[in-house]
């Protein structure tokens, strides 16, 4: 399910926006932050977190940055230690919250 929903921002992304007037008035825009929370978080709440983006996202909020935010329990390696590829940044902002960031040096192809 998932895999379809990022598919459709995919075509949104590249073609629908063509069409559009302006641009979002965050950063990440819309789309984008629904990517992201559709690839860290569940069905459920990334839904719920977009519709409420989504919501702000006119003249009556002044925008900005605002990304997303995730709950997520790290497992701790055993000292085993080698080269990563890094697609998101995790930045505490909680107990157990994390800010996400996107590493822009990232290529589908580090997978």
């Amino acid at each position: 399910m998932k895999k379809i929903l990022l598919l459709i921002l995919k075509f949104y992304q590249r073609l629908l926006t063509l069409f559009s007037f302006g641009s979002c008035r965050y950063h990440p825009t819309c789309s984008e932050y629904a990517k992201w929370q559709f690839e860290n978080n569940n069905i459920f709440l990334a839904f719920y977190y977009s519709f409420i983006r989504i919501l702000r996202c006119n003249q009556l909020f002044n925008g900005g940055l605002d990304y997303p935010k995730v709950k997520v329990k790290f497992k701790r390696n055993k000292c085993k230690f080698k080269k990563i590829n890094v697609k998101y940044w995790y930045i505490p902002y909680k107990k157990d919250n994390y800010l996400i960031i996107k590493n822009w040096k990232w290529k589908n192809g580090n997978k």
